[in-house]
């Protein structure tokens, strides 16, 4: 009797824990974006119900929405799924996928382990420990979470899931960081077969669903890459491959960005149903509202005129419109982030963005994965190529580079000279800058001085008359009184080609070098030839924003005999220890202080190229630069038309 209730007791406790063969479990694995890298918005936040489980990796903290969840118990499946502080994840949607495509009955689990920036050696047993080794100190608090074992918590995971559902498929999105390696495939093989093994999963029961890596339309990242990810099947013939194509991405064209997440989950999805003979069917997502624009927008000033688009509200967001009637997706493109325009049902799209800075902005659209320029937007060079542009205005505070009622207003002439120096052919193009009463009649005989003036990287020529408004700043500040009158020269500094490497520390440069001896050769006496100069040292300046102002470093700084006055605007000057730069040009204070009559340099507060560390250093040597911060701005022209507003009034007197 003792014996047979001893029977009964355990076949009650085999059923009260019995495998139920409608729950169907999916193990997740990977590196960032399995990890997850958006933040979910509030329709992924949504419980999607008792249907769609997950097993933690990780224990969680209680949260003011949620309540603390326990690493292997199955709770519903919220994000974030990986761990706390990580963001949405293909397997979100993945999940919500199968639950609208497969039966009522059947339940659907996930079990998620990824880390960020992983090699796949991190999922190979034999390699993990001396992987963790040389593990970057950002990635050790992630691998500590795992134990530092992430293959490891995976199978102890799976191992108890199995007690409580069926182990149906393996999904993975890796592969970033092993880029270009041509043992990944072999190694992915191995932890796929190291999972059959522990797992005893039969191969042909259990696909590996490999997710591709962001495109961003041809220039993810790591889109070097997605041929290999595309190739996995020749290496492990039960391994599928999820497209990326069209999926959207964040700005840094590495992670997907919160709709990219959910397309590629449902991708995932409707794979794993078609592979366990579904029709698959889509969750509902929640698609933008139709898109209106406030009355008190306006059309930008950098819009063609005729064109109604782009606008400015007075929130500073801006609206786009574009008719593209045979386009199945159209981004805009600004201020590092993209937006995805909206289809009106009539061939057209539209867009608004998050309030932008004051100031102008470069951007692109992009149809179908082609970059191109709004054919509603005035052209500007910059991002070396010809491309879209929009002013966000400022308040009166700005009226100091508008053009104005009731003053003369100078010139900006289109210039062809002939340089031999030149690496680039012979003829060079410059625009040249006269103040208004250069013209007159009584100033026939009168000398000017010369400021030479240069852009940035991927910049022009044009790129200070037009971006920058550097004859309305002057006209403004000469009628004042505030600067003398003076002669103004842009020209391309051969730096419109993308940075090309090698040694660019302040005085060793290469990128955009070869326009020294054409500036000093060549442009300075073609100038002092055809214009009414003063060809002195004590009526010569330069100045330059960015890589412009590395450039009149390098230029200034090593032909004090040429120019007596210099100015920076967020200037691009790296690897400069002023004790020795230049030959020691600032060794020696008051030498340098006789010969530079007027120094300084300026920033944005929002910049990421700032001059404060530089100056400091200076001053502590006792050179004498002036400086200033300009609130509110980054590395933009606004940042540069208030530097050249304040340092024009220094020069010359």
């Amino acid at each position: 009797m003792k014996k047979l209730l001893t029977m009964l007791l355990c076949m009650c406790a085999l059923g009260a824990h019995a495998q139920d063969p409608n729950f169907y479990i999916f193990l997740c694995f990977g590196q960032s974006n399995m990890e997850g890298a958006a933040r979910p918005e509030a329709q992924d936040l949504k419980s999607p119900g008792p249907r769609f489980l997950w097993m933690p990796a990780v224990d969680y903290p209680a949260t003011d929405k949620l309540p603390a969840r326990k690493m292997g118990e199955w709770t519903e499946a919220i994000p974030p799924l990986c761990r706390p502080n990580t963001g949405l994840t293909p397997a979100d949607w993945f999940g919500r996928t199968l639950v609208a495509s497969l039966p009522e009955n059947i339940k659907i689990g996930v079990i998620h382990v990824a880390i960020g920036g992983i090699d796949i050696k991190g999922f190979l047993p034999d390699s993990i420990s001396a992987y963790i080794k040389k593990a970057p100190g950002w990635m050790k608090g992630m691998l500590e979470a795992y134990n530092n074992n992430p293959y490891e918590r995976l199978v102890t995971l799976a191992k108890k899931a199995q007690k409580d559902g069926v182990i149906k498929g393996i999904l993975m999105h890796q592969g970033e960081t092993n880029t270009g390696d041509p043992k990944w495939a072999g190694m992915v093989k191995q932890v796929y077969d190291n999972l059959c093994s522990d797992l005893k999963l039969k191969p042909e029961d259990v696909n590996l669903y490999a997710g591709n890596i962001v495109q961003a339309g041809g220039k993810g990242v790591c889109i070097g890459c997605k041929k290999q990810i595309d190739e996995l099947p020749l290496t492990l013939h039960t391994s599928q491959v999820i497209s990326s194509d069209d999926c959207t991405n964040g700005p840094d064209r590495l992670h997907f960005d919160a709709a990219g997440y959910r397309e590629l989950g449902c991708r995932y999805g409707e794979a794993v149903a078609r592979f366990l003979g579904y029709e698959p069917k889509r969750p509902h997502i929640d698609m933008p509202k139709r898109i209106e624009v406030p009355a008190d927008a306006v059309t930008a000033e950098t819009a063609i005129p005729g064109n109604e688009f782009p606008k400015v509200d007075k929130e500073r967001r801006a609206y786009f419109r574009i008719q593209a009637p045979q386009a199945r997706k159209v981004v805009v493109d600004i201020c590092s982030k993209k937006y995805d325009m909206q289809p009106d049902g009539k061939g057209g799209f539209m867009a608004v963005t998050d309030p932008l800075p004051v100031g102008f902005h470069y951007y692109f659209m992009n149809i179908d994965g082609v970059n191109f320029i709004d054919p509603a937007s005035e052209t500007f060079f910059g991002c070396n190529r010809e491309s879209g542009g929009i002013e966000i205005p400022e308040g009166p505070e700005g009226d100091y580079y508008r053009p104005q009622q009731g003053i003369a207003h100078g010139q900006v002439r289109s210039i062809y000279y002939h340089s031999p120096n030149s690496k680039f052919g012979e003829w060079r193009h410059a625009l040249v800058y006269t103040p208004a009463e250069y013209e007159l009649a009584k100033n026939a005989k009168k000398r000017y001085p010369v400021l030479y003036l240069q852009h940035g990287m991927g910049e022009g020529e044009t790129s200070w008359a037009i971006q920058g408004k550097m004859q309305h700043i002057m006209d403004n500040a000469i009628a004042s009184g505030e600067a003398v009158p003076m002669i103004v020269v842009m020209e391309s500094g051969d730096i419109k080609q993308p940075f090309g490497g090698g040694n660019n520390q302040a005085g060793r440069s290469e990128y955009g070098a070869t326009f020294y001896p054409v500036l000093l050769n060549d442009l300075i006496p073609y100038i002092d030839a055809n214009f009414r100069t003063k060809s002195d040292r004590e009526n010569r300046a330069m100045a330059g924003l960015s890589w412009g102002g590395h450039q009149t470093f390098d230029v200034v700084l090593q032909n004090l005999d040429k120019f007596a006055w210099l100015g920076t605007f967020s200037g691009a000057i790296f690897g400069l220890d002023v004790k020795t730069a230049y030959n020691g040009v600032f060794a020696n204070a008051d030498e340098f202080n006789k010969k530079i009559h007027y120094m300084y340099m300026n920033w944005g507060s929002d910049d990421f190229i700032k001059s404060g560390d530089i100056v400091k250093q200076l001053r502590e040597l006792g050179i004498k630069v002036d400086s200033s911060e300009s609130a509110g701005t980054g590395h933009e022209f606004l940042t540069w038309r208030r530097g050249l507003h304040e340092f024009i009034p220094h020069l010359f007197k």
